[in-house]
């Protein structure tokens, strides 16, 4: 059986009020939840996850933003109520497609938005850099605990000293499709060391585990493929608005590394924040600095019906 989200506390997904389908580029078709204030010209916000995880992923960040925001998040392809597709289906070019239909489908004519992207959720972002839709609704962008390229080399969940080594190593563990099985303690001990910090609290290492043992693992496979031989760097050296990185400094699947990498191509790069001791799943293992981040861009770089500061300053010159 397929297992749940958390049913209780903050790691459980609250309520959206609304939602809607998006149709992607080939036909796929997205699910989409938008959460928070219905208020005219509140700041909008959109979120996308990560491999193996779903819009449950959010949960913490969406129960604050939804005070005073407009939030949206949406399944990737295969993931959550998102239906998987053919096995030619699962490319970076899909991911953008995916993101510029959210954006069409979730946003008001002439709305923009800060953008979220955790992991493979970032790697989205960058491979949309260059689309006239996204560079149209992108106000600015948080990027957590994600990379743009030689992601097999550099994690370090298998801890062989050889690049070569690991590179093989993880591309086997990528591409697995081995059912996870149940949610056991076995099971969240191995999670916790690949993906969480050791502060990681028993609440939130249940909350990830959850969320990922649900995603299908022909889906994973596929999703994992794609992940190892990632080349996006292009796209992060094209992503000119407004960007934030933030990532954990015990991150093994994307580690420091790649971050201080993304700090150093990123045209219009606004910083990194390194969370000591944290590990992959940064939006649930410290949702508040995630928080904290997105409230700054959105205060830095949005005003009321979702312009841009430079844009409104441009049309009262």
């Amino acid at each position: 059986m397929a297992s749940t989200p958390m049913t209780r506390g903050r790691y459980a997904p609250p309520a959206p009020r609304g939602q809607l389908t998006a149709t992607s580029a080939d036909g796929s078709r997205l699910h989409v939840e938008i959460h928070g204030t219905e208020k005219l010209g509140a700041p909008a916000v959109v979120l996308s996850h990560g491999w193996t995880c779903s819009t449950a992923f959010w949960a913490p960040v969406v129960r604050d933003l939804a005070a005073d925001h407009k939030v949206i998040v949406y399944d990737q392809r295969g993931h959550g109520r998102t239906p998987a597709v053919g096995p030619r289906g699962y490319t970076t070019t899909a991911l953008a497609d995916d993101l510029v239909a959210v954006l069409g489908a979730a946003l008001e004519p002439g709305e923009r938005a800060v953008l979220a992207g955790h992991s493979m959720g970032g790697m989205t972002i960058m491979a949309s850099a260059e689309r006239p839709e996204f560079r149209e609704r992108a106000a600015a962008v948080l990027l957590c605990s994600t990379g743009c390229a030689n992601l097999s080399a550099e994690s370090l969940v298998i801890p062989l000293r050889s690049p070569g080594g690991r590179r093989l190593a993880h591309q086997v563990v990528l591409g697995s499709r081995a059912p996870l099985g149940p949610v056991t303690a076995l099971a969240k001990r191995i999670l916790k060391y690949a993906t969480m910090g050791p502060a990681a609290t028993p609440e939130q290492v249940e909350a990830c585990a959850r969320i990922v043992h649900a995603c299908p693992a022909g889906v994973r496979s596929r999703w994992g493929k794609v992940l190892a031989g990632l080349e996006l760097t292009g796209g992060a050296a094209r992503l000119d608005v407004p960007t934030a990185v933030l990532a954990g400094t015990a991150d093994r699947l994307t580690p420091i590394v790649q971050s201080r990498r993304l700090a150093s191509v990123l045209p219009d790069f606004l910083g990194l924040t390194e969370l000591p001791g944290a590990g992959h799943m940064t939006p649930i293992e410290e949702p508040d600095a995630v928080i904290g981040r997105i409230r700054e861009l959105v205060r830095d770089h949005l005003q009321d019906n979702g312009t841009t500061t430079d844009v409104a300053k441009e049309q009262t010159a």
